[in-house]
């Protein structure tokens, strides 16, 4: 088996990289006292995203685009390492035109958009002129279970009414954000089952009725982008706002969670790889006891458990996109998902091991804001609840595994060394 890169992935790991250095990194305290301002996004940023889109390092995510879209063209895989290159910085990937809700949303739209709603909603995110999110969690439902959503909507004539409430919503304080695909029960088929009663809505944020409630705090960290509580009163949209086909929200969902993933857990892992860098040169800096914190043997221990856990970590989830790729063939497309589902447990585990034990290194400076530490750590933390708590996805794998086994009952037996089976074994001839 060939793990190396391609070359083309190679020459674009080396062009993004050259460029974050070269424009991204020096803007980097700039844009944390921009922030603690109050003024997001960063008036520099523009620049750089149209530095960007003229370097041909443009919405890298989307592997189909038609001939006259902006961007690269890249798989899963392909595209896989520089998602970790771009999470070593959480503010970059909108440098790209890469940043998670819009590269989701963006997947979407291109799979599902009607030529109007292509040319309203699609092209401006494509252009990067636009922000956007995608509103599903709710208060007061257990959202890993997706039918159990509250939010409605239903007819009235040529409009579409929405009512509930969500919360959760990543990317909905940005300035630049103009509208919400918004996950909602609606009639369906009944015949098909729960999985077939959701549809998803273009909202325009500035629709009456929506009102942003706040932006919540994850564990004391406060994002200029938001991750916001929304409720919708009435909200009245026209018909043609109605995202694919009316029941079909699930299984779109599912289509766009897959690709999103694997860029979440490719962007822990860069995260992980800063936090390990930032671990191992401290430790060559600081002295206790007389000796450096590298001579210590746990010390040495938590820097070689945390190589062997990123490295397996990415090969697993390089493997996921892979067999995201795969996508015609429905073997892999089943594994793909159970895949999905093992990576997003992985990543969250990595990253809260890894960076806690840089935090330790670094002692109290770690908690503090001088290092990216503790927003690593939090966002890590985070990360055992978004897109799903780890139960459900361990609940796939599990059931994936169990279901092999059924299919496979008995072939174990020869295994056993029961009395019975102890008499002496057949002739080889």
């Amino acid at each position: 088996m060939d793990f190396e890169y391609s070359p083309r992935v190679q020459a674009l790991r080396q062009r993004l990289e050259d460029f974050i250095d070269r424009y991204v990194l020096p803007y980097n305290g700039a844009w944390h006292q921009s922030v603690a301002q109050g003024v997001f996004p960063p008036p520099f940023m523009e620049d750089l995203k149209a530095l960007a889109k003229s370097e041909g390092l443009w919405n890298l995510f989307l592997p189909a685009l038609h001939a006259d879209e902006p961007g690269e063209r890249l798989s899963n895989l392909e595209y896989a390492p520089l998602a970790e290159i771009m999470g070593r910085l959480p503010w970059a990937s909108e440098v790209f035109n890469c940043s998670a809700p819009d590269t989701g949303n963006m997947e979407l739209l291109h799979l599902f958009a009607t030529p109007e709603q292509n040319q309203r909603w699609l092209r401006p995110l494509l252009e990067g002129e636009i922000r956007s999110a995608f509103a599903m969690s709710e208060p007061d439902v257990a959202s890993s279970d997706p039918t159990n959503l509250q939010t409605r909507v239903h007819h009235e004539g040529d409009t579409l009414v929405l009512n509930g409430r969500k919360w959760f919503i990543t990317g909905a304080a940005h300035p630049h954000c103009k509208f919400l695909i918004v996950m909602c029960r609606s009639g369906g088929d009944e015949e098909a089952g729960k999985h077939a009663r959701h549809s998803m809505v273009l909202v325009p944020l500035d629709a009456p009725g929506v009102t942003l409630v706040r932006n919540i705090s994850i564990m004391q960290h406060h994002s200029p982008e938001g991750h916001c509580e929304i409720v919708f009163r009435d909200v009245r949209v026209p018909i043609a706002n109605l995202l694919g086909q009316e029941g079909a929200g699930f299984a779109m969902a599912q289509a766009r969670l897959g690709p999103g993933r694997v860029h979440h857990c490719m962007r822990t892992i860069g995260q992980c790889e800063l936090a390990l860098a930032l671990m191992c040169d401290r430790t060559l800096e600081r002295h206790a006891f007389g000796k450096h914190l590298a001579d210590f043997a746990n010390v040495q221990e938590w820097i070689a458990d945390s190589r062997l856990e990123i490295d397996q970590a990415r090969l697993l989830v390089l493997r996921a996109a892979w067999r995201l790729d795969q996508g015609a063939l429905d073997p892999q497309r089943k594994q793909a998902r159970v895949d999905v589902s093992a990576i997003k447990v992985v990543a969250a585990r990595l990253q809260t091991r890894v960076v806690n034990r840089a935090m330790q290194v670094f002692g109290a400076m770690g908690l503090s804001p001088d290092t990216p530490l503790a927003y690593f750590w939090t966002w890590g933390r985070a990360m055992h609840l978004m897109d799903g708590p780890d139960e459900v996805h361990l609940r796939t794998v599990a059931r994936r595994e169990l279901d092999v086994a059924r299919e496979n009952l008995g072939a174990t037996a020869a295994y056993f060394t029961l009395p019975e089976q102890l008499s002496a074994p057949p002739r080889i001839r």
